[in-house]
């Protein structure tokens, strides 16, 4: 069965961007930028909310034009084209759209489970609101935490404060330290 994978660079206060939503702070080189690559390739689907699709949107389906991309961005352009998108939006039209992507108005969690079923790769969900209604729905099976060595003192955290959510063990699967001091913290549910 596929897994249900909560994929996010944070800073180490915990912060997945700044107040004016601005990610500049993020350490993504080469490395690290490759190894995102190679892990999205194996994803069977990335489901995102309408904010973090559109801004994906607005850059990624051309980025490879640009002459000054780097190798790792060109890779990435056609990792994004490829892969099935679901966005979840109550103001966009149900349905098929552009880049391989299907909108849903919202999260239903037997529907999620019946896509969890179907064969092919993980599925990763793309930004923190979506997560927190995953999470609230107990819909998460995996952690993949990207700190990086930066304190951003504002903006929008990981984990919203506040939102009712159970006790989750959860076992420690994997660490990995990037040479740009990026750090990997990955997690599974314990769901024994």
């Amino acid at each position: 069965m596929r897994k249900i994978v909560f994929m996010m660079g944070v800073s180490l206060d915990g912060y997945m961007e700044g107040p004016d939503r601005e990610i500049g702070w993020h350490r993504v080189d080469e490395e690290l930028h490759q190894h995102m690559n190679d892990v999205c390739r194996t994803f069977g689907g990335i489901l995102s909310g309408r904010v973090t699709h559109e801004l994906m949107a607005e850059y990624w389906p051309t980025a490879d034009k640009d002459p000054e991309a780097s190798p790792a961005t060109v890779d990435f352009v056609g990792v994004w084209r490829e892969v099935p998108k679901i966005v979840f939006s109550r103001t966009l039209k149900p349905g098929p759209a552009e880049w391989h992507t299907t909108v849903m108005p919202e999260v239903v969690p037997e529907a999620i489970r019946a896509l969890k079923e179907q064969p092919g790769g993980d599925l990763v969900i793309d930004g923190a609101n979506l997560a927190t209604t995953f999470l609230e729905h107990d819909l998460v099976d995996e952690f993949r935490v990207y700190v990086h060595p930066v304190l951003v003192g504002a903006g929008t955290p990981m984990f919203h404060p506040g939102k009712t959510l159970t006790e989750r063990p959860l076992r420690l699967a994997e660490t990995h330290t990037f040479g740009n001091g990026v750090v990997l913290l990955r997690h599974e549910r314990d769901r024994d």
